[in-house]
């Protein structure tokens, strides 16, 4: 499977391309639950190469989001394994592991889950994924609602 376009505009909705400068390129930002790392710049990117003083244009954040997605897609597709999962699920899941990481999504109950086809209880889970840094944060307890309801969709 590969995302979709919800899965892409869920994620644009969340992520934002945020830090516009007056140029038109954008530049890095630290994470709004940290205060710090991981220092992120256009759809939510973060990685070795992103840190302060970054700029990228909006098509480097553009190309970056497509090859971010699918190397998640790949991912989530290996973490799921034979299990039942259609495209709003998966759309749901590329999101969730975008934004929290593959780690998490392995390790979640969430993901146990939904390989047991335990649909509802799967959906139920996005919700306890609303902190950062201990905090819980509006902006991702309104991305989970938004993934749980593309995942049940």
């Amino acid at each position: 499977m590969t995302p979709s376009a919800a899965c892409i505009q869920l994620v644009q909705r969340f992520e934002g391309c945020a830090k516009k400068q007056a140029d038109g390129r954008f530049v890095a930002y630290p994470d709004p639950g940290t205060g710090g790392d991981p220092w992120t710049v256009g759809w939510g990117t973060t990685g070795a190469d992103v840190k302060p003083g970054v700029i990228w244009s909006q098509q480097q954040c553009d190309a970056r989001l497509a090859k971010d997605l699918a190397s998640f897609a790949t991912q989530v597709a290996a973490a799921i394994g034979t299990a039942l999962t259609n495209q709003h699920q998966f759309d749901a899941l590329v999101s969730f592991a975008y934004n929290v990481g593959i780690g998490n999504l392995k390790g979640s109950t969430l993901l146990k889950q939904h390989k047991a086809g335990d649909y509802a209880d799967a959906r139920t889970q996005f919700a306890r994924w609303n902190k950062a840094a201990g905090r819980v944060l509006p902006g991702l307890t309104k991305r989970r609602a938004a993934e749980a309801a593309l995942y049940g969709s």
